[in-house]
């Protein structure tokens, strides 16, 4: 396997085409319209290929854009030309902006990505210390519901130039969902490369989230179900939290 999102990056996008980023990015507008203070500078952690990115630039924030792969922030320093976006390559418990922002947002369970619970723990340090005060963070987590189902799952994704398995084994012992990517490209001669990843997301439960804002000072702490203002309902896949700092 090679080192995770180098040989992803090549076609994230064509994996992810289901994905409605537009309606990714009128639900975190609605979050920051919520704030007695206005939101113009906006941390994004997880970028990935800057889809969400591009979109908050364009509506006018000042973005600055973080992910630990240089391989996706090539793609999306491509996707954000003209744009303004600052581009940090920078793993989020170890998060330094250059100037405060107003919100810092993460968005499709790039939280889970962090699975270290310490780290997580310093991660969310980070943030309090990059907001402003009066802040925003925002950031979605998929439950352990949703990983402990994707657990012995075979998902497959293709078109005429990929080809795309994924594999899911869960494991209760360590909390962790990892996921094993067998990749298939045509290139442009017509020979067929093949590539592979390995990823992996902790499932932390809301309850430990909450409590991880809390002991780094958040208030305000909500939680909301997939993309909604309502609270999440049983079973839920995917939940978002809301937290503030303190003015």
């Amino acid at each position: 396997m090679t080192d995770a999102y180098t040989v992803l990056a090549r076609c994230y996008d064509r994996l992810t085409a289901d994905v409605d980023y537009g309606k990714w990015a009128d639900y975190v507008e609605r979050h920051f319209r919520r704030r007695k203070r206005p939101v113009r500078c906006v941390a994004e952690l997880g970028c990935g290929t800057g889809s969400l990115t591009r979109l908050l630039a364009e509506r006018g924030y000042q973005v600055t854009a973080v992910d630990l792969s240089p391989d996706m922030l090539a793609v999306a320093e491509q996707k954000c030309r003209g744009l303004g976006v600052l581009f940090l390559c920078q793993d989020m418990s170890r998060l330094t902006l250059l100037e405060s922002a107003d919100a810092v947002i993460s968005c499709l369970d790039s939280v889970n990505y962090v699975t270290r619970p310490a780290a997580l723990r310093r991660t969310f340090q980070r943030v309090y210390r990059a907001l402003t005060p009066g802040g925003l963070f925002l950031f979605d987590v998929k439950t352990p519901a949703a990983l402990e189902g994707a657990g012995g799952q075979t998902y497959l994704d293709e078109d005429e130039d990929l080809f795309c398995v994924w594999r899911g084994e869960y494991s209760p012992k360590r909390r962790v969902c990892g996921y094993g990517l067998d990749l298939f490209l045509r290139e442009e001669d017509g020979s067929w490369s093949r590539g592979g990843e390995y990823h992996e997301e902790y499932a932390y439960t809301p309850e430990e989230l909450e409590g991880f804002l809390r002991e780094t000072g958040f208030t305000d702490i909500k939680v909301y179900g997939d993309k909604t203002m309502r609270a999440p309902r049983e079973g839920a896949q995917r939940v978002f939290f809301a937290a503030g700092k303190e003015e």
